[in-house]
């Protein structure tokens, strides 16, 4: 039913369209996932998604303990649109929460910090699926991520200046692991569901009045 209803849908778009599409769906990947855990500045925010999107990850973790999270349209440019966003805010630790459902779908947490356990970004290994913690802009990590993480990565600096801002932060950290998974042998790529729900996703949120036209499809396919 999905595939049919893919290329049904497929006809109201360009070619060049339906090919993007294609081509971005073989790089997307959820071996890695970002966590953003109480970003208050919607820049940030919104900065964070759309490295999320251009670098392929697919889901982001927005853990809400004390701000809620919000996006700047201007900066995140659609992004949002195309990945899976996850809010964290119904429990008294949020943060907890999150940490534990990660482990349980089998990812390290890596939290982005300074740490005497710490190692450097291009050490990082990317053998398992991970978890990239970023804390909020002023103090970081939270006391609890830096309790559970099971391990540590930080950013080598040579300057003045004590870090980086979140933004940067997590699209060098992006650029580094994903570039590094490209030239491994693991298999980080989607499977051939989750390709195929994602496509049907883009599809509905690139069509005009799509909801009359899966309508009509249905009612067609019905009379059959």
């Amino acid at each position: 039913m999905t595939k049919e209803l893919i290329t049904y849908l497929s006809q109201f778009i360009s070619e060049t369209r339906r090919a993007k599409f294609d081509t971005v769906l073989n790089y997307r990947t959820r071996h890695i996932t970002v966590v953003l855990e109480d970003l208050y500045q919607p820049h940030n925010a919104s900065a964070v998604l759309r490295s999320c999107d251009i670098f392929g990850i697919q889901d982001i973790h927005i853990i809400e303990n004390k701000n809620a999270y919000t996006v700047n349209k201007d900066i995140a440019l659609g992004a949002p649109k195309w990945l899976d966003l996850h809010k964290y805010r119904k429990e008294e630790n949020n943060s907890l929460d999150c940490i534990k459902k990660l482990k349980d779908q089998g990812y390290r947490i890596v939290a982005t910090t300074p740490h005497e356990k710490d190692c450097n970004l291009e050490d990082l290994p990317v053998d398992k699926p991970l978890a990239l913690f970023f804390g909020t802009e002023l103090t970081g990590i939270s006391d609890t991520v830096r309790e559970y993480a099971d391990e540590y990565v930080k950013i080598p600096m040579y300057g003045f200046t004590e870090s980086f801002n979140i933004s940067v932060c997590a699209a060098l950290c992006l650029h580094s692991l994903k570039e590094k998974l490209h030239r491994t042998e693991i298999d980080w790529h989607l499977n051939d569901i989750e390709k195929e729900d994602l496509l049907l996703r883009w599809l509905r949120n690139s069509i005009q009045k799509v909801e009359l036209i899966e309508k009509d499809y249905f009612l067609k396919k019905n009379n059959k």
